[in-house]
């Protein structure tokens, strides 16, 4: 399984940035991303490869989630990482929903 973490970072220097992510430093590199990497900026680094940029909300919801990853593993509470997803119904996909409101069955 392939995962990407979200980093911050700390230096530019040319297509290579160093990066920090639960107080582990790395240099990445930044050949596949497009546009103006800025120290302060967030990267989701999967194999000290820069993937995308990100947006500081996206970098938090997905370290929360792979904390929770991790929480969930060891027996932790992990409901405060992923706020937004508890006590709500998960949303069908269009083309199950128009399934179901057809009368048809999505499962």
């Amino acid at each position: 399984m392939c995962l990407g973490v979200p980093m911050q970072v700390i230096s530019v220097d040319d297509l290579m940035a160093r990066c920090v992510a639960d107080g582990q430093l790395r240099d990445v590199r930044l050949a596949l991303v497009g546009g103006e990497v800025r120290p302060g900026g967030h990267l989701l680094v999967h194999a000290d490869t820069a993937i995308r940029q990100l947006d500081a909300d996206e970098a938090e919801l997905i370290s929360n989630a792979l904390r929770a990853v991790l929480a969930a593993s060891s027996g932790a509470s992990f409901d405060h990482l992923i706020a937004d997803l508890v006590d709500r119904e998960p949303p069908l996909p269009d083309h199950l929903l128009a399934l179901v409101n057809a009368g048809g069955t999505a499962a």
